[in-house]
């Protein structure tokens, strides 16, 4: 594993996502991501099509970067309605884990009034480490 996980004795392991992640090398920050193409359009208002396009914006952010999604340390999620969210995450993990593989970094995932693009349901932000 190239970044170490934390996981404080005694606890519970977290489902989806780490505690902490512990990386030493070079960082890389993506910028939020939302659900649309890289011509900045809209394919689709449905929030789980929306989160595997921002999902897969991310791989290309952080493919430029020379990263992959096994150098994620930390992921930020913004969403709309967190019922959705909530509702909707036996569909959500197939389509997380063919954008990022079985790459779980520490997560936090709060719920917005509002995005800044009046059709976005998500957008996602991640820090990344490459390894010296």
């Amino acid at each position: 594993m190239i970044n170490k996980l934390l996981q404080p004795e005694g606890w519970l392991p977290p489902k989806g996502y780490a505690n902490g992640v512990a990386a030493r090398g070079t960082m890389l920050f993506v910028g939020g991501q939302i659900g649309w193409n890289a011509q900045q359009q809209f394919e689709s208002d449905d929030f789980i099509d929306q989160c595997g396009l921002a999902l897969r914006n991310i791989v290309e952010v952080l493919r430029a970067g020379g990263a992959g999604p096994e150098h994620m340390v930390r992921m930020t999620w913004y969403v709309t309605d967190r019922d959705e969210y909530s509702r909707r995450l036996s569909e959500l993990g197939p389509v997380y884990r063919e954008a990022m593989g079985r790459n779980f970094p520490a997560m936090t995932c709060v719920q917005v009034a509002a995005l800044v693009e009046h059709r976005a349901k998500v957008e996602i932000e991640v820090t990344a480490v490459i390894p010296d």
